[in-house]
């Protein structure tokens, strides 16, 4: 059933128009960020839920349909626009869970997963919260570093930090980073 659902999430995905460089071509951003995701949890859980597996996946599934320059540019518009997001996140996972005939409690545990319902006391969300995370450092964080001032990284590094678990924290230490940018981790830890 995964590959099916994962199959599916990844073809709304390709249409993005947004790209990204991924092993020298040029890829639709979202598709890379998905697979990205996945990857990440398997290493995470070598045998997660089918749920987390459908919101990690979905995680930005069809993200660009709603941009962030339709928000005010303050931190109540991007809060707005996040909550928005992950709204019709669970919306377009649950009609795909639909289409393939799943229950309606795997229905409802995506949506609560990709949505962060009870973030601090379901296992599963905050194992997902891990790998959004760790998928950020791996990937995303030397760029993130490199275009903003250094307060507002150790910031962003100390905000990542406290959304993780000790298992999280493990990994993060294991990921192989610049040398910088493990420099200005270490300082936001310190």
């Amino acid at each position: 059933m995964i590959e099916k659902i994962s199959a599916k999430i990844d073809a709304i995905n390709a249409e993005d128009p947004n790209t990204v460089m991924y092993h020298g071509e040029e890829c639709p951003k979202e598709l890379v960020y998905g697979q990205r995701m996945t990857d990440m949890l398997h290493e995470y859980d070598p045998a997660p839920s089918l749920a987390i597996q459908v919101a990690a996946r979905g995680q930005h599934i069809q993200r660009w349909a709603i941009p962030r320059s339709d928000y005010p540019m303050d931190r109540k518009g991007y809060l707005k626009w996040r909550t928005e997001l992950k709204l019709m996140h669970g919306e377009l996972l649950a009609e795909i869970l639909q289409e393939e005939s799943a229950d309606s409690s795997l229905i409802e545990k995506v949506k609560n997963l990709v949505t962060k319902k009870r973030l601090k006391t379901d296992l599963e969300t905050q194992q997902l919260e891990d790998v959004i995370c760790l998928v950020f450092l791996k990937y995303y964080f030397s760029e993130f570093a490199a275009e903003h001032e250094e307060e507002k990284v150790i910031s962003i590094i100390q905000k990542t930090w406290a959304k993780m678990t000790e298992k999280g924290h493990e990994l993060a230490l294991q990921l192989d980073y610049k040398e910088n940018d493990l420099e200005l981790i270490k300082k936001a830890l310190q």
